[in-house]
Parts: C-alpha cells; structure tokens; sequence
C-alpha cells in the first residue's frame, strides 16, 4: 500500500481521480496473477507472434524509425527461429523518418572529424539544412515513399506516436487523406517531414484491409491475422497517452474530447477515468482475436526517461525526484524556471501517480481476463524501466520501495566500460561517456535497450509454453538467452559511438533556438 501523501506532494491542477502516491505502485511479482487457466495447445497457430503498440515496440529510435529488424518484436521472432514474421522498412536517404540523429552526428562527423569548434558551427548548419532537405524530398515528394510492396499485413502493428484512442479508431486511408490534403510545402529553415506520422504509419496498415479492401485498425487487423490463429499477441500501448507531458514540458490534462483524434492532441497526459473508459473499448476488440496468449504490457513512468534531465537536489530526504526536470542540455547552473521549460517535482508525481493507476487498470484486464479462462499475461515495463532508473533509485536508500533492486544486466553488457545506464547518451573522440540504455532522442532505447526489453518478454512467453527454435530449427530447451554479444555488434550507436554526440549536446540549444528543429519534432509527437 503507498505511503500516506503530504500536502507539499499536492498539485492544485491535478484532477481529482488521480490518486497521489508517496511510492511507485508495487508491481505484480507473477504474470498469471495466480490465476490458473487451462491453455489448449492442439492446433498450430500460423501467425507464431503479433504486436500492437506505439514507439517502443515498432523499434524507434534516436528521433526516427528506421532499423525496424532491430525491434524488440522482431528480436523476439529471431529468437523464436520464426522468418515469416513482417514488418515495415524505411530505408531513406536520411535513413528513416523523421530525423535519425544518429545518421545526422556521423555526417557531421565526417564533415568535421572528431571536434565541433564554434568555427565549424556554420558549416555543420549547412550541412544540418541539406541532410534534413534531401530527407523531407524524398518522404514528401518521392513517388515510392508513401507505401512499401503490398501483401499480407504485417505482423508487427506498432505506429510511433499512437495513443489508445489512435489505436482503436486510425487506419491508413485516414493518414492517406491527411498527405493528399495537405500537399508539401518547402520551407527553406523548417525541413522537418511534415506529417511524418501518418506517412510512417501508412506502411504498417495499408495492406491491412478486409475483403472489400477497407481498412482496418491495428485492433481489426490482428483480428484478421487471427482467423488463422495467433499464438502470442502482445499489446503494449498507453505510453503516448502522458509522454506529451515530458516533450513539451507542459502538464494538460484530458477532458472533454480525450477519444475524439480531431481534437485531443491537446492534451499531455490522460486522466486515469478517461484512460480507463479507453483501455474498456480496446479489451473489448482484444476479446474477439483469436490469440492462444495476450501479454498486456504496463505502461513506464514517462518521468525516467533521459530526455527530461532533473536539475537540483532532491526536493526531500524521502522523495525520489528532482524539483524541477528541464531539456536534457540544460545544466543545474544556467537553468532558470523563469526561463527554460519545465516541470515541476508535484507534476512529475501527479504524472506518474496516473501512469500508476493506468497501470493498475492494466492489471485488472488481466485479472479478469485469466478468471474468464483466457491466458492472459502481464509484463510489468514499469517496474523494468524503474529497476534501470539510475538517477532516481541508484545508491538512495531513503527513496528506494522496499520491492526495489537493481536490474542485472547481461554479462556481455556488464563488461563494458562504462556499463551502459539509463542516463542521456554522451560520446566523443575516445567513446561512449555515460548511457548506453537510451539512444540519442532520450526517449527510446537503444539496440541493447531493446534486447533487455526483448529478453523479458521472452521469460513471459516461455512461463506460457511457448516454444523456441533455433536457426536449424531445432527446438530450444531451458532458458532462452539472447545472444547481446551479437545486438552489441548490431548497436552502432554503441559499438561505434558517433565523436560528436557531446558536442552536438553543447551546441543543440542553439540549433534550437535558430531552426526550431528539435521543438517541431518533438510537439509532432513520437
């Protein structure tokens, strides 16, 4: 049971459904819940593995989606030994879409070697401009950007940016309508993709349509796969419905018009009540897939994540957050809550006291689904990424739940100097600095940071009975292990740190400031 709340952990413009808690909900310990179910094994499903979800499950990264064969869903097929399993590609001039920082810093790299000196700094603008130019014509103006080869729908439904409202009600003739409406226009400064989000989303749904090619939802879609059965289906959604708080540093909570996608993007965080009325409808369209297991995933406190760097001390002994949490460029010295964009420590906890009542929400589907006869799992994501929050829990005795210890990580990570952390990514000339967890948007893991997510939800599958098989197709037998000296090889962030990331950090300020770059990205939403 949480803590007794004090007055000081009060927001006034918290709503008052959100239930304010002194500790992190405890998380569940069984995925079953406890909660037997007989599982009948005899067919053989077709579709061995389906995933629904935003960002994190389509394999975004470091400001774009691109390398969609290094998701943590397509990590789990490999290790499955399952080849069928599909999903989208974007390869690109600028290698994905909207802006793949990675490619941009190893760009300026060989424009500029190992150091960004002020001198360089117009140069590497230009440079900046042109990437991001030949990136926005090709996603707009190429002939073959909107739509990868038509067949069969993909196996991995995930769209960035989507919230659980976007994932009942959008389709890909919906986004279609938003590109043909609204014809490119080229801005000399502001060369972000527009509508970036919808022609991404387009490649995963558009073969996704019923007999008469109508198209489908990623909901309607997996229930299509499912006529010829799903053996595992994951569903990990919801984190979009408060990650709007940490990107525009903006606390605005739902209200009227939270399930209407014309109107609701200008809300930050949902309501637990609203989130609630939300996740019924979705369950009710999960009961009418045929999925031998569903793992429902908890959704992470949005708060941890890098991009959102806490400034100052501990507001007190016994709290785990900072007094305010700012841009991850800006240091304690120069910040200025008068000044820079912020959140303050009383939003962070209303935030994640909601995300703890989503979560809550999230396990009683569960509950009750398992008690319906359906083998339903829940993968507690929350407690993964809490357990890797180095800045909130590491070395503070006083802050930490008594449920709370330290992530273990794979010993081919272990052995790495330093040991990769949840901090914002840092490089230069002689390598990785510090992180390692999350890529260079400061919200989405890096290759390794998937696996870790991959692995996880490989312990889930295998306590349901799912079997795994290796490249000979051989069965696997004990615990499956990925194999992080091989993600390690794949993780070019981390095996070949780009030299420019520290110096990138200490001038994007000032890109931001000129180009609006990193703003217009980020309020387009991940």
């Amino acid at each position: 049971m949480a803590k007794t709340v004090i007055s000081a952990m009060l927001d006034s413009k918290t709503p008052p459904d959100v239930v304010i808690r002194a500790e992190p909900r405890q998380p569940q310990s069984d995925p079953t819940l406890g909660i037997p179910v007989q599982v009948d094994r005899q067919s053989t499903p077709k579709h061995r593995l389906v995933t629904i979800g935003d960002s994190l499950t389509q394999g975004f990264q470091s400001g774009a989606i691109f390398q969609t064969h290094l998701s943590s869903a397509a990590m789990i097929a490999h290790e499955m030994g399952w080849k069928a399993f599909r999903y989208p590609i974007y390869d690109s001039p600028g290698d994905g879409i909207p802006l793949n920082l990675e490619a941009l810093a190893r760009r300026l790299e060989m424009q500029n070697g190992g150091q960004l000196n002020w001198w360089k700094i117009p140069s590497a603008l230009l440079e900046l401009r042109s990437f991001l130019d030949r990136s926005e014509d090709f996603w707009e103006r190429s002939a073959d950007s909107l739509f990868s080869a038509r067949g069969e729908i993909n196996h991995n439904l995930a769209v960035y940016g989507w919230d659980l409202r976007n994932t009942l009600s959008r389709n890909a003739d919906m986004c279609l309508d938003v590109v043909q409406n609204n014809p490119p226009k080229d801005n000399f400064i502001k060369q972000v993709v527009d509508h970036h989000n919808e022609r991404a989303a387009i490649r995963v749904l558009d073969a996704a349509r019923d007999e008469n090619k109508r198209a489908l939802t990623p909901l309607q879609a997996a229930q299509k796969l499912s006529t010829e059965e799903i053996e595992t289906l994951i569903i990990f959604i919801g984190s979009n419905n408060a990650l709007g708080s940490i990107l525009t540093f903006n606390v605005k909570w739902s209200d009227v018009g939270y399930d209407d996608m014309d109107i609701n993007d200008r809300y930050t965080v949902w309501r637990p009540i609203h989130f609630q009325a939300e996740l019924d409808l979705i369950v009710e369209q999960v009961k009418q897939i045929n999925a031998r297991h569903v793992i429902w995933c908890t959704v992470p406190h949005v708060t941890i994540a890098p991009f959102a760097r806490g400034v100052g001390e501990k507001v007190a002994p016994q709290s785990r957050y900072f007094p305010y949490y700012t841009q991850f460029w800006i240091k304690d010295q120069p910040f200025n809550p008068a000044k820079h964009p912020h959140l303050t420590a009383t939003e962070a906890r209303a935030i994640d006291s909601a995300i703890d009542q989503y979560n809550d929400s999230i396990t009683n589907v569960v509950r009750e689904g398992r008690k319906q006869g359906k083998d339903w799992y829940l993968f507690e994501m929350v407690e993964l990424l809490d357990r890797l929050a180095i800045r909130r829990f590491f070395g503070q005795t006083q802050v930490q739940p008594e449920w709370w210890s330290p992530y273990e990580l794979p010993p081919a990570l272990q052995a790495l100097n330093p040991v990769p952390d949840s901090r914002f990514f840092r490089s230069n000339a002689q390598g990785r600095i510090e992180g390692g967890l999350f890529s260079l948007d400061g919200i989405h893991a890096t290759t390794i940071g998937y696996g870790i997510i991959a692995q996880e939800l490989i312990k889930v599958m295998q306590d349901a009975g799912v079997e795994f098989y290796d490249s000979e197709g051989q069965k696997r037998s004990g615990e499956v292990q990925i194999n992080f000296d091989r993600l390690l090889a794949l993780d070019t962030l981390n095996s070949r740190p780009p030299r420019l990331v520290q110096d990138m950090i200490n001038t994007v300020g000032w890109f931001d400031s000129t180009f609006s770059v990193m703003n217009g990205l980020l309020k387009s939403n991940y």
